[in-house]
């Protein structure tokens, strides 16, 4: 009985396995072409977050590898750092800093940061992966062709001139088509299709572009894309050759940048957004997880610490739980971590077998798929709903979302934070006393904790107060009231005697109590 569920369970988990390797293929190449690398850096991430990220995984769903939120750090690091071996180190050091956050059990903290700030970075990121991303969609020569002269630019079959370069008119159909198969992939009206529910739409659109590669070649090689416009893997035959075509990556002279501060900034900015793309992508997998087992969040920063850290030793790209493929190894069945495995091992595989097919790919289809990931992450309905719920939300939202357009990831997500905090402040300390009146008596009310920034709205409250008048103060609803706050009315109350005042204060003492077990209990937790 055992024998036979396992046999069961392997064939569920072998077809989501092959399912998740269509999907992460395309994805792989597009993410490395996207982040300016070569093709190759994408699929190592990929082997590596399928052979060893989920091997140490604390989740038996999730699929580990090069993640489009990625990008702009990638791109942003190697300008910044000079090189991609500069960035190999920065790499590597953010997995060592990963793998800290798991020791340190760092996975809880992620549950702190403000949503809006969340999705204030995904929309960022989404609006630079299609700004990024064009050119290639539009089959770009670049300026140094539209230097050319008018006459060269005419004769170039299947081009057009426009002020930003010449583009390629078939690159442009390419892109147009994708795009159109990955809107109507999911409609309903598709679905009904048994080809739509068996291959994934990335898929569809990578053989779309190879049999656009392959009729245009044979019909009119002219308008077929160029080398320059598709992938370039180098052909691998045995394992010799694949130590061959690591060397492009030149990882042993960039340990030495280590000790360069820039390379520890950048670190940093993976590592934390890393972790938090992780810690979000385990989030949602439970939630569709049909057993809704829970992951152990600080087991997979350890994991993706050491799968970054490998990532950087052998010339991948910084790797994430990625929701796209996790998602899918979740719809196609899967039952356990032998999914994610099997998913990297045909990564592999694909490197030595499929090389000369993966060359046949334009980059306009990859293009297509990013550019479509980045309308799901900035989609206008986003925009919409967080308009609706307030000017709490939208202000980090926007803020988050204008920091990392403007700056980095990482000053995007403090200044989003930072605004978060801000208006929490102004929310807790906004209106904490109210002085209602009625003839000669007063009420005084304390509607939350009352910190030593209310002693001004209670001074100018107290001189309210007339002579000869009642003054009750009603400090039930407040857990805390802070000594100058104390000090304040017992003042006052002193005082009021030879005024005629009478003051009562209710439930003073316990208030007080209440606030010492509080401190007690926050102590307690602490320690």
């Amino acid at each position: 009985m055992n024998l036979r569920a396992f046999f069961s369970t392997f064939q569920r988990d072998l077809l989501a396995g092959i399912v998740v390797f269509f999907v992460a293929l395309p994805l792989c190449l597009g993410i490395a072409n996207a982040s300016g690398v070569e093709p190759f850096a994408g699929l190592v991430s990929g082997i590596v977050g399928g052979l060893v990220v989920a091997v140490l995984s604390g989740s038996r769903l999730s699929v580990s590898g090069p993640a489009a939120g990625l990008v702009v750090i990638v791109v942003d690091g190697i300008a910044q750092l000079g090189s991609f071996p500069a960035f190999l180190a920065a790499v590597l050091l953010s997995g060592m800093i990963q793998f800290g956050f798991g020791m340190l059990k760092a996975g809880r903290f992620a549950a702190y940061v403000p949503s809006p700030v969340i999705k204030g970075m995904l929309a960022a990121i989404g609006i630079l992966l299609i700004i990024k991303q064009f050119p290639l969609a539009l089959g770009l020569f670049g300026t140094s062709a539209a230097a050319g002269s008018p006459a060269a630019a005419a004769v170039a079959p299947g081009t057009m001139m426009t002020p930003f370069g010449t583009i390629s008119l078939a690159a442009c159909f390419i892109t147009l088509l994708s795009l159109a198969i990955l809107v109507g992939w999911e409609t309903r009206a598709m679905r009904r299709f048994a080809v739509v529910r068996l291959v994934p739409a990335p898929l569809a659109v990578v053989l779309l572009g190879i049999g656009a590669t392959l009729l245009l070649g044979l019909l009119a090689p002219s308008l077929a894309p160029p080398a320059e416009h598709r992938v370039a893997l180098p052909p691998l035959e045995s394992f010799a050759a694949l130590q061959v075509a690591l060397e492009w990556a030149d990882f042993g002279p960039h340990f030495a940048q280590l000790v360069n501060p820039d390379v520890w900034r950048v670190a940093i900015t993976l590592a934390i957004v890393a972790s938090l793309e992780t810690l979000l992508s385990l989030e949602a997998v439970e939630q569709i997880d049909p057993e809704r087992q829970p992951a152990a969040p600080d087991r997979e920063l350890k994991a993706q610490g050491v799968g970054n850290l490998i990532a950087g030793a052998i010339g991948g790209l910084p790797i994430t739980a990625v929701i796209v493929r996790s998602s899918a190894n979740v719809y196609a069945g899967a039952q356990s971590r032998l999914s994610a495995i099997i998913h990297g091992v045909l990564l592999l595989v694909s490197v030595f077998a499929l090389t000369s097919v993966i060359n046949l790919i334009p980059l306009a289809c990859l293009a297509a798929i990013l550019i479509f990931t980045g309308l799901k992450l900035a989609k206008p309905s986003l925009f919409v709903a967080i308009a609706k719920q307030g000017f709490a939300p939208f202000v980090p939202f926007i803020v988050t979302l204008a920091g990392v357009l403007m700056t980095d990831l990482l000053i995007g997500i403090v200044l989003g934070v930072l605004c978060s905090v801000l208006l929490a402040l102004y929310a807790n300390l906004r209106s904490p006393i109210v002085l209602a009146q009625h003839g000669d008596h007063y009420l005084l009310t304390f509607r939350k904790d009352v910190s030593f920034l209310a002693k001004v709205p209670l001074k100018h409250y107290l001189q309210q107060i007339p002579d000869g008048a009642t003054l009750i103060v009603d400090a039930t609803r407040a857990d805390f009231v802070d000594h100058d706050v104390r000090e304040l009315l017992d003042t006052f109350a002193e005082e009021a005697p030879p005024r005629g005042i009478a003051v009562e204060v209710r439930h003073q003492v316990r208030t007080q109590a209440r606030a010492a077990r509080g401190w007690s209990m926050r102590r307690a937790a602490t320690e």
